[in-house]
């Protein structure tokens, strides 16, 4: 099911759910802020360096639309009254009154992130996870046994544009599980005008996502924005090659990928070799990108974080070795990626990254 609301003013709802956004980051706070605009009780809980911002500066989210909303940032360690502002805090406890709670942690910080809500949630809370990689939701799951825990895919780039200022910087509809206790997520959904879906193939998303967010690495490894990497086509190049060869092992798996684009997956690698006036005119009608925006994995490059890499090319290279086989343009990804952190080039040409992946 698709749902399509408009935008609402922001002020507070009657009966309008508490929410916390656990590990808000660029993609929790844009959803966080959107949600306590439309009317939601909304909890971020983070890090000192996102959260003070917020409570300095409060929380402005903006579209590619022209859309911008804004709700004040008000520091609590516990819950508090509704209203068109956000509660900030660090301490995990504030989500023990929240009847939605939306993951947005790092991959590798899940199984964390899931025995921090065990010892806090009550019982009737229902869980989101809203990360890239295709295992997050099992790992709550395991984590957080008799409660619901939803399965969500976020299909857009969220930049940071300044203090408390987040952008969505590319286009797409928010997928969420279809669940018989999700209703008050789909309506807090709604109310906030975010366009979603119900989905029964979360799984076939989530590895449809990881295909397409196998150009993270791409991005972070050339030193450009977004746009203009996928303007060159000899990275797009490096990019079909890599979702080829994991499309190939997808498929010898019999994993379904869904269609999340126009384009059908097995269709994209195509498009992505076609050359450079040709693709302009097909990629304008698959995907809108902000010309500033690059990946997240550039952004924790560029911060000295570690990378999600080991959660999307790792997940293929893992793939691979379940089926006896190799991946050998995403497992140089993953080495290369691991340079980087580790102070190596990360301001590659197309060539070179071409020659350094063997394509």
């Amino acid at each position: 099911m698709r749902v399509r609301s408009p935008a609402r003013d922001p002020r507070p709802v009657a009966g309008a759910p508490a929410v916390a956004v656990f590990g808000a980051g660029a993609i929790g706070c844009w959803v966080g802020g959107r949600l306590a605009a439309g009317g939601a009780r909304v909890t971020l809980i983070g890090r000192p360096r996102v959260l003070d911002e917020v409570a300095a500066h409060g929380l402005t989210v903006s579209d590619l639309e022209g859309g911008t909303l804004r709700v004040r940032g008000v520091r609590t360690n516990g819950g508090g009254a509704g209203g068109t502002h956000v509660r900030v805090t660090t301490d995990p406890a504030a989500a023990a009154g929240a009847e939605l709670v939306l993951v947005t942690v790092k991959s590798a910080q899940t199984a964390g992130a899931g025995a921090e809500l065990a010892r806090v949630l009550s019982d009737g809370a229902l869980v989101a996870s809203l990360q890239n990689g295709v295992r997050n939701t099992d790992a709550l799951r395991a984590a957080l046994p008799g409660r619901p825990v939803l399965a969500g895919m976020v299909p857009w780039n969220v930049v940071r544009r300044g203090p408390g200022a987040y952008h969505r910087a590319s286009s797409g509809t928010l997928m969420v599980e279809h669940h018989p206790r999700g209703g008050a997520l789909y309506r807090a959904l709604a109310a906030a005008g975010l366009a979603f879906e119900t989905r029964t193939d979360m799984p076939a998303v989530l590895w449809a996502k990881l295909v397409m967010n196998l150009n993270n690495a791409i991005n972070a490894l050339s030193g450009r924005p977004l746009a203009a990497e996928l303007a060159d086509r000899a990275f797009r190049r490096c990019l079909a090659a890599c979702q080829r060869e994991a499309l190939s092992l997808l498929a010898r798996a019999r994993i379904p990928v869904a269609r999340l684009t126009p384009v059908p997956p097995r269709w994209m690698p195509r498009l992505l070799e076609l050359p450079d006036p040709v693709f302009r005119v097909a990629a304008r009608r698959t995907i809108a990108i902000d010309p500033h925006a690059r990946s997240s994995m550039a952004d924790d490059l560029a911060a000295d974080r570690p990378t999600e890499i080991d959660y999307l090319q790792g997940e293929v290279v893992a793939l691979a070795q379940r089926l006896g086989r190799t991946a050998p343009i995403n497992a140089a990804l993953v080495r290369l990626v691991q340079a980087a952190e580790a102070g190596g080039p990360r301001s590659f040409t197309g060539d070179e990254l071409a020659v350094a992946l063997g394509v």
